[in-house]
C-alpha cells in the first residue's frame, strides 16, 4: 500500500449521473427508496430463513447468503451516489476510491459463486431428486459460500495488485457515479494496453465464462426435464425463470463493461445501476412472489406475531 502515497493524484472527481438539478432531486428520491427497499427486502428474507424451521435447506441456505451479499453489493456504491446527488462536487479519496473498487469486485464475485451454487442446487433437485439431501448436504453448502469469498478475495486482488502500482499524475475525472478499474486505469499517466487486457482477461472471461455456464446448465435441466415428462416443461419454466431472470440482470452489465472494457460511450454506468440498485431490489420480489414457501412462512410469520410470538 505505500504505491498510495506515491501517486499524485490524491482524490478523484466523480461525474455522476446528471448535472441537471431537477433530475438529480428525482434520482435522489428514486434511489433512497429502491436502497431502503434493498435492505429492508433482503434483510427480510435472512431473518425468515433463519427463523423459519421450515426453510432450513439448501436452496434458502443459498437465497440467504445471496440477499446478504445484495446489501452489501448495493452498500458498495448506491449510499455514495445518494450522497453525491446532493453535493455540487462529488469527491472520493484516492484510499477510498481503491476501498470501493475492491468491495465491488469481492461481492461480484461471491455473487457468480453464489448464483452457479443455486443452478447446481435446482440441477439436483430437478435431475436427482432421490439423492438431492445426499448431493446438497450442509457442509458442502457451507463450502459454496467459503469458495464464492475466496474467489472473490483472488479476483479482486490479483486486478488491484496492478491498478496499485499505477502512476496517477493528471486528470482526475470519473465520468461515473463509482470507482472501478476500467475508468481509472484510462486516468493512469502510463501506457495502458497491458491493463486493459488483464481486467478483460480477468472480469471479463470470468463474467462471460460462468454467464455461459449458468445458461448451458439452465439449458440441460430442461432437456432432461423435457426427456422425462414427454414434452412438458412448464414446471420446470416456472422453477427456474427465477433464477434465469436475475442471471440476466446481473451479468449482461458485467459482459457489457468488462468484456470490451473501454467503451467510447459513457452508458455502461446506466447499465450497472441494474447490478447495485435494480437486482437486489427485485431479488426479494423474484423470490417471495414465485416462491410458495416463502409465501407460507410469511403467513406462519404473521400468525406469530398475532398471537404474540407463541407459534
Amino acid at each position: 500500500m505505500d504505491r498510495l502515497n506515491d501517486s499524485l493524484v490524491s482524490e478523484f472527481v466523480l461525474l455522476g449521473l446528471s448535472t441537471s438539478q431537477g433530475t438529480k432531486i428525482f434520482l435522489m428520491l428514486i434511489f433512497s427508496l429502491l436502497y431502503l427497499g434493498i435492505i429492508l427486502g433482503n434483510l427480510f428474507i435472512v431473518f425468515l430463513v433463519i427463523a423459519d424451521s421450515h426453510l432450513q435447506s439448501p436452496m434458502y441456505f443459498l437465497l440467504a447468503n445471496l440477499s446478504f451479499n445484495d446489501v452489501w453489493v448495493s452498500s458498495t456504491t448506491i449510499p455514495k451516489m445518494i450522497s453525491d446527488l446532493s453535493n455540487e462536487y462529488k469527491i472520493i479519496s484516492f484510499q477510498g476510491c481503491m476501498t470501493q473498487i475492491c468491495f465491488i469486485h469481492i461481492m461480484g464475485g461471491v455473487e457468480m459463486v453464489l448464483l452457479i451454487a443455486m443452478a447446481f442446487d435446482r440441477y439436483t433437485a430437478i435431475c436427482k431428486p432421490l439423492h438431492y439431501l445426499n448431493i446438497m448436504s450442509p457442509k458442502r453448502c457451507v463450502s459454496f459460500v467459503v469458495t464464492g469469498w475466496v474467489t472473490g478475495l483472488i479476483h479482486a486482488m490479483s486486478q488491484f495488485a496492478f491498478v496499485i502500482n499505477l502512476p496517477f499524475c493528471g486528470p482526475n475525472k470519473v465520468d461515473s457515479f463509482y470507482c472501478d478499474f476500467p475508468r481509472i486505469i484510462k486516468l493512469a499517466c502510463t501506457e495502458g494496453a497491458k491493463f486493459e487486457f488483464v481486467v478483460a482477461a480477468n472480469s471479463g472471461f470470468m463474467s462471460m465464462g460462468t454467464f455461459f455456464l449458468l445458461i448451458l446448465s439452465y439449458i440441460f435441466i430442461l432437456v432432461t426435464v423435457w426427456k422425462r415428462s414427454s414434452g412438458d416443461l412448464s414446471k420446470a419454466f416456472v422453477t427456474l425463470s427465477a433464477h434465469i431472470t436475475v442471471v440476466v440482470l446481473f451479468f449482461t452489465p458485467c459482459m457489457f463493461l468488462y468484456v470490451w472494457p473501454f467503451p467510447t460511450s459513457s452508458i455502461d454506468k446506466y447499465l450497472f445501476i441494474a447490478d447495485f440498485a435494480v437486482t437486489p431490489a427485485l431479488n426479494p420480489v423474484i423470490y417471495t412472489l414465485r416462491n410458495k414457501d416463502i409465501k407460507i412462512a410469511i403467513q406462519r410469520l404473521s400468525k406469530c406475531g398475532h398471537y404474540n410470538g407463541l407459534c
